[in-house]
């Protein structure tokens, strides 16, 4: 083994080392290539070239277009068929485990856990359950459901291309269920497993807003019931306003009545005012859902192109000290609508138009977009802060949101790659044009520190597999097991696959290991396809390492994970899916001498074919 490859070795073991001890990883990967370059192992534009991968720009297309999906509410609305009926954790991950696992087999898994991950965290927080509780089952369970088709992960059309030429011959292309005759039962015991040993390992991380009490501080809320609103003639129970986490409806005012009290079975009547005591998040919530609006908001106008959320506090010489909001004429005054008002962590019982403010209240306004910087340093105030993430819905573009959404989903089915990726920035940019989101919101969205760790991975990657040591690592364990058999072979190719996915990236690990495969058939003088089967399940059932797959990547920031999360929760069903299919694909692709092999290959195709290769590599 040569300098180059010593080289790269320890950097690989110095990158893993900084990830247990959770250096960050985008800041780890770019060292790394970085450090590559500098020793001449890699060439610049080889270090770099995952960052114009297909695979990376569609990830970040896809922040993007999910984006406009949540901005017109789209997103919510999914959140509220798939888990609004769950109120406990158990039965959120068996509401969103049966949704993904089938999703997962008709559509790439990527934009499935980009669509989900907000999803999650809404109902979390609205719930009161820690997200990383939800967040890797989520990208487990749609890697296992992705694992059932030709299409439902990226490496499966790798291999699946592979097949179509190696080396002059030609093998029988990957039926479009065929990997699920071992999938499903892969799916099956993955979900025992996060239904049970898995499930009690799962960390419970706080969000990053909630290590800074944000969520945490309480506020009185006003919220006024229109016409339109489908929550009339429901009682409170039925319209599920008592069972909001950190939420309280403290009374109703309908006219000069006022209901308090609010029993369970009170009816809710239109331009009724509803007035609410609770955290951030769950009074800003109240706005989506529809026919609801703040007191105070103008109905004729659309917020959402001219609006912001943002707190202020008011300063010990402000002129507010002492007066109500109305007495003040706050609105007309600073451009602004209070929506919710806070006070030193108690629960406030009064309206908020007949509040006396006091120094130190906080005030969740909703104002111009200038307000921020127009009353920064206004002595009215001790602070003024826009709420981040925070914006109003768009519901009037959501038709467009979703016919853009369902075009690109015909795309990713039936395109390939590089056009599928075009079109998701296509999707984004028109998302933008038809006011489906801000330029502004869609800038934010994109998980910079994702990215950036994703295509390092790649240049990581690529140093493995230019000095030789990938290759090196597995032909040594399977010429070492080859003595064993032909059962004892595949176990070792499914395991070297699983090994360097959690070391570089799915697709480059079933390129690396392909042809080794192949050789391992030739020397067992086995039909090559049940190697490839296994090449292509552990090229993707790679669980404990959040470099192993895209998708653990995607919840790694979002979950507040750490390294050790994936692989306390992940080692062992690594080992499971390894003992499935080392167990199975011996006995669905039999491994019998090709010459001497009757059954017929998936989709009632003679293996004749895929044994020219055997042929081609002995002549």
């Amino acid at each position: 083994m040569d300098t180059d490859a010593c080289i790269t070795i320890l950097v690989t073991f110095v990158v893993l080392a900084a990830l247990i001890r959770e250096f960050p990883a985008d800041i780890t990967f770019l060292s790394a290539i970085v450090f590559l370059c500098l020793t001449g192992i890699l060439t610049p534009s080889e270090a770099f070239e995952g960052f114009v991968n297909p695979s990376l720009l569609m990830l970040a297309a896809l922040f993007i277009v999910t984006t406009g999906l949540r901005e017109t509410g789209i997103i919510d609305s999914l959140g509220e068929r798939i888990l609004g009926g769950a109120r406990t954790e158990i039965k959120a991950l068996l509401l969103l485990s049966g949704t993904t696992v089938v999703t997962s087999m008709f559509v790439n898994n990527t934009p499935i856990v980009a669509i989900m991950i907000p999803v999650i965290l809404g109902w979390c927080s609205r719930n009161n359950v820690a997200a990383s509780r939800l967040l890797i089952p989520l990208s487990f369970v749609t890697i296992l459901g992705g694992c059932c088709s030709r299409i439902g992960t990226s490496t499966n059309l790798v291999v699946s291309g592979l097949m179509k030429d190696f080396e002059g011959q030609q093998f029988v292309e990957l039926g479009f269920f065929e990997l699920g005759r071992v999938g499903l039962p892969c799916v099956l015991v993955g979900l025992i497993y996060l239904f049970t040993v898995g499930r009690k390992l799962l960390p419970e991380r706080e969000q990053p807003f909630q290590s800074f009490g944000l969520s945490r501080r309480e506020y009185l809320g006003e919220m006024k019931v229109l016409q339109t609103c489908p929550l009339i003639g429901k009682s409170v129970e039925e319209a599920r306003l008592r069972r909001l986490a950190g939420l309280f409806l403290i009374e109703i005012t309908r006219g000069r009545q006022v209901l308090s009290p609010v029993t369970p079975d009170t009816v809710i009547e239109g331009d009724d005012i509803l007035v609410f005591t609770g955290v951030l998040d769950t009074i800003i919530d109240l706005k989506k859902i529809p026919g609801l609006q703040h007191v105070g908001e103008k109905h004729d106008t659309d917020p959402d192109h001219s609006r912001i959320l943002c707190e202020a506090v008011v300063s010990r010489s402000s002129p507010l000290i002492g007066r109500t909001p109305r007495q003040a004429r706050f609105r007309s005054h600073y451009d602004a609508v209070i929506i919710a008002v806070h006070r030193n962590g108690r629960r406030m019982n009064r309206k908020i138009g007949d509040i006396r403010l006091e120094n130190g209240d906080t005030l969740l306004m909703q104002a111009g977009t200038s307000f921020v910087e127009a009353h920064r340093n206004n002595p009215d105030f001790y602070l003024v802060s826009d709420v981040p993430g925070r914006h109003s819905v768009r519901r009037k573009a959501w038709k467009i949101a979703a016919f853009l959404f369902c075009s690109l989903l015909a795309l990713m089915f039936f395109a390939p790659s590089e056009v599928a990726m075009l079109g998701a920035f296509s999707a984004g940019i028109l998302m933008m044009a038809t006011r489906c989101m801000s330029a502004s919101a869609a800038r934010e969205s994109i998980d910079w520190p994702v990215l950036i760790a994703i295509g390092a991975s790649f240049g990581l990657g690529k140093a493995l597999e230019r000095t030789g040591v990938a290759e090196e690592l597995a032909r040594f364990l399977v010429n070492s097991t080859a003595i064993l058999g032909p059962v004892a072979t595949l176990a070792a190719v499914y395991l070297v696959t699983m090994v360097l996915n959690e070391l570089i990236t799915n697709n480059a690990a079933a390129v690396l290991t392909f042809p080794i495969a192949v050789e391992a058939a030739v020397i067992s003088e086995c039909d090559p396809r049940p190697f490839v089967i296994a090449i292509a399940m552990a090229a993707s059932l790679a669980f404990s390492s959040p470099i192993g797959y895209q998708t653990h990547m995607m919840v790694f920031g979002p979950g507040g994970y750490r390294f050790s999360d994936f692989l306390k929760v992940g080692l062992p069903l690594n080992l499971l899916m390894w003992m499935t299919c080392v167990t199975l694909i011996p006995q669905i692709w039999v491994m019998q001498p090709a010459q001497n092999n009757s059954a017929p290959a998936a989709n009632d195709v003679s293996v004749s074919t895929d044994t020219e290769i055997i042929s081609a590599k002995r002549n």
